[in-house]
């Protein structure tokens, strides 16, 4: 792709509007003319960080009750009104946020903003609603307490995030989630939604200015004085000494493998030298080293490959794998020898180079539906990493070194810190 057309795609802030409002929502607009239809985004400052310890999904469940009825509409009525419009509309928790998401023709965007604004403002959580959603739930997570990789996902969060939010499943147990009252729902939404925090972005068929003057139309007028701020967070530290934990399901053939450590937060300095770097240990062509040498070469895996986590607050940089349960420790073998050999020697300059290739090569193509520009700029408002930030991008991905590499490797994948979890049938 040539530079004009790179460029073409690519939001910066000559063609995308950012604007706050009197009562603190942000509103970000960018115009795509070739569009006949418009995306909106956001999220509000409502996750599961304020979740009470023995009300965990707390967030959760809030969120995805506010669709089930306002004082307008009922249940019914709000999806007939979007069914009617080819329109959709969303909800879902996070740790820190409550994201939202919809998309309609471009003339029915004042449709879709006002049942945005009347879904967040006013929900009645009907009991009969909050029971029928409460079974849901339930059967999501008894699926899930079941399958190997969620359980060892799960683990490995809670043991490198003790006593932290980001150790705790957005999502809740079932236990938490059965105990979650109509009245708390309620109490959570009072005090925890509102203006202040909020992030919207509208993309699509309709210019930046109308865009702004619909939102604010939609949404200006809420405010909240006494908004829940976010409770600070603890500091993360990595573990003292390795921790190793197995998981028991029975009547499970196949076993789900998790291996990691704390890794740098999304605005930390050293994210982009270990983005580049994870994609060469377990992301690139066939899942980068780990997956050549545990799957391709050895065959011991179904799958295994590498994953960078960053987040407000911190990350996990982590290596899973599908394994039978007899290649378990050969697997964890092979992966630990891989990551020392990561650590012990810079990357190869061909590694490098095919890694810088494929991300910046693949950065347009992010970018070419009116929802991916709209996440994007979601990215760059809540890691506040600036409107010329994808402008740059490129130039910032090609001044990574090898040595660069190695240095934020040397700093994180410690073995010697790292957990590593397994679930799936009894070990041997």
């Amino acid at each position: 792709m040539n530079d004009s057309n790179h460029f073409r795609l690519v939001p910066g802030p000559d063609d995308t509007l950012r604007e706050t409002l009197p009562n603190g929502i942000t509103v970000l607009a960018r115009h795509n003319p070739e569009s006949l239809s418009v995306v909106v985004s956001g999220y509000l400052t409502a996750g599961s960080l304020f979740d009470p310890l023995d009300r965990l999904g707390l967030a959760h469940f809030t969120a995805l009750s506010l669709m089930r009825g306002t004082r307008q509409h009922d249940f019914q009525a709000i999806y007939d009104t979007l069914e009617s419009a080819g329109a959709s509309l969303g909800y879902a928790a996070s740790v820190h946020h409550v994201g939202f998401g919809g998309r309609a023709l471009a003339e029915d965007l004042p449709l879709l903003l006002s049942l945005l604004a009347e879904t967040l403002r006013s929900p009645v959580f009907p009991a009969e609603e909050i029971e029928r959603l409460r079974a849901q739930l339930l059967t999501g997570l008894a699926i899930r307490d079941q399958d190997t990789a969620d359980r060892a996902e799960m683990a490995f969060e809670e043991i490198i995030f003790p006593g932290h939010p980001y150790g705790r499943p957005t999502d809740g147990t079932q236990e938490s989630v059965a105990n979650i009252t109509r009245d708390e729902i309620e109490d959570f939404h009072r005090r925890c939604y509102g203006p202040n925090g909020m992030v919207i972005v509208v993309v699509g068929a309709v210019e930046e200015k109308e865009a702004l003057d619909m939102v604010a139309s939609a949404l200006g007028d809420w405010n909240h004085p006494a908004q829940a701020t976010p409770p600070p967070l603890p500091e993360l530290r990595p573990l003292e000494n390795p921790v190793r934990r197995h998981i028991f399901l029975p009547g499970k053939v196949q076993t789900d493998l998790i291996m990691g450590c704390l890794g740098p937060g999304r605005t930390s300095p050293d994210y982009l030298a270990a983005s580049l770097g994870n994609d060469i240990l377990g992301q690139f062509g066939m899942m980068g080293r780990i997956g050549e040498v545990v799957r391709e070469q050895e065959g011991l895996a179904y799958d295994a490959s590498a994953s960078l986590n960053g987040w407000i607050a911190g990350g996990s940089w982590e290596i899973s794998a599908g394994v039978h349960p007899e290649h378990l420790e050969r697997a964890i073998d092979l992966i630990l020898k891989e990551v020392r050999r990561f650590i012990a020697e810079p990357v190869t300059p061909e590694e490098l180079a095919d890694s810088q290739a494929s991300y910046i090569g693949r950065l347009p193509l992010t970018l070419e539906s009116n929802a991916g520009v709209a996440h994007a700029l979601l990215k760059l408002e809540r890691f506040q990493l600036g409107l010329d930030y994808y402008r740059k991008y490129p130039g910032m991905v090609k001044s990574v070194t090898p040595e660069q590499i190695l240095e934020v490797a040397r700093r994180y994948l410690q073995p010697e810190h790292f957990a590593i979890v397994s679930a799936g049938p009894a070990l041997e």
